[in-house]
């Protein structure tokens, strides 16, 4: 036992010893990360999540976990920080004789009380413990269990059905199932003796040995994970109840284009009568080109010349919505979700402002979000620069996008 574990109690002091049973194989539940035990839910080893269940709790102490002699390396990558203030010991072939195997590395902690429990349940609660600690007297142990609440049926060798079984006083078994330790270590030593290897839980072997086990009510959410789903269902439970870092994300973009001979210019999707128009390899859309480079940098995506580079004749003379309608499409496929798109048109001529509720409607339709997340501004540069004596227009745009957060490693 190490000096953590010695650290946490015995029964000298009125703390209850506990076993985890964490020796089999879980096929059912897929290999993905070697036995289910070890499978992550909610970003950690689901042995670990049982683990700190026990830790945590004022009134125990010693805690050994019987793991498969091929698991040391699993065991301390999935326990992390905690696998020093637990012993783990070799299980044996079958959960009897990991049990057995757990009772008696606690003999030296001689613990008055000890719970055996089930390391693929990672919900159990606190006041379950206490329910099943307070059951255990000197000669009787505790068992959780809830009423069967389905119809059960025995079905025949062909598959039919023989017989309705009546369902009045019948209970699922749950763990931790609590016994005083002196009498529960003495049964399995005697079962092993006598070479009785059926049993398939603690409450069976207290039951042959004659020791009394009292029901005590269970706990709905203390599930067992069997199935590769309840992994997953596991998993969605804990990710959906941890605290998750904000990821909000800005993207800044910017963008000028000349003038050339022309009729009109189209400024956020709108066409503006004027004298001349926007020179580009498009429609040279010169806020909706911004906007594009503002929102692929919320994601990491590169600029509009990496989706539509002017070399390639198909975008030719296009409408730059489809530009911006790429982008927000990337952003969604992301996870992202678009929070507030503001553009600034800085020009001397056309005005703006005339056109700026039919700009602010056809980028709502592009963004696929709602008019008051959506802000255009112009502004002149007062007689200075290129865009000062009338040779072009640019635009500076911002992107504003929630993307998932991520839970805390």
């Amino acid at each position: 036992m190490t000096d953590a574990s010695k650290d946490q109690g015995s029964g000298a002091d009125g703390r209850v010893g506990v076993v985890i049973v964490a020796a089999g194989r879980g096929a059912r539940a897929g290999q993905a990360d070697g036995p289910k035990q070890y499978q992550r839910i909610g970003g950690r080893a689901v042995i670990a999540h049982t683990l700190e269940r026990f830790l945590s709790h004022p009134k125990v102490g010693p805690v050994v976990v019987a793991i498969h002699a091929d698991d040391r390396e699993l065991f301390d990558r999935a326990a992390g920080a905690i696998a020093g203030r637990v012993l783990a010991v070799t299980g044996g072939s079958s959960r009897q004789a990991s049990v057995r195997l757990g009772l008696l590395a606690l003999r030296d902690q001689a613990p008055t009380k000890v719970l055996v429990h089930d390391a693929v349940r990672p919900f159990v609660d606190a006041g379950l413990i206490d329910r099943t600690i307070e059951a255990i007297g000197g000669r009787q142990g505790a068992l959780p269990a809830l009423p069967i609440a389905d119809t059960l049926k025995r079905g025949s060798a062909d598959g039919m059905i023989e017989e309705t079984v009546s369902r009045a006083g019948l209970h699922a078994a749950q763990t931790p199932q609590g016994f005083p330790f002196w009498p529960l270590l003495a049964a399995h030593e005697k079962a092993h003796h006598l070479g009785k290897t059926d049993f398939t839980d603690d409450a069976a072997i207290a039951e042959w040995a004659h020791i009394p086990v009292k029901i005590v009510t269970g706990s709905p959410d203390n599930v067992k994970l069997t199935w590769a789903r309840d992994i997953a269902m596991a998993d969605q439970r804990l990710s959906s109840a941890l605290p998750r870092f904000p990821d909000i994300r800005t993207g800044n973009g910017y963008d000028v284009h000349a003038f050339e001979a022309g009729d009109h210019v189209t400024l956020c999707g709108i066409a503006i009568p004027y004298d001349r128009k926007l020179s580009g390899h498009s429609d040279a859309d010169v806020g909706l080109h911004a906007l594009t480079d503002a929102l692929l940098a919320t994601c990491g995506a590169g600029d509009i010349g990496t989706h539509f580079p002017p070399s390639d004749p198909q975008w030719k003379g296009v409408a730059s919505k489809i530009f911006v309608e790429h982008a927000a499409k990337l952003v969604r496929e992301r996870g992202g979700r678009i929070a507030n798109a503001d553009v600034t048109l800085i020009c001397e001529a056309p005005r703006v402002g005339p056109h700026r509720e039919a700009m602010t409607a056809a980028l709502s339709s592009m963004l696929g979000i709602a008019p008051e997340r959506i802000s255009i501004k112009a502004t002149t540069n007062e007689k200075l620069g290129f865009v000062g004596r009338g040779e072009g227009i640019a635009a500076i745009a911002t992107a504003s996008v929630v993307y998932p957060g991520e839970v805390p490693a």
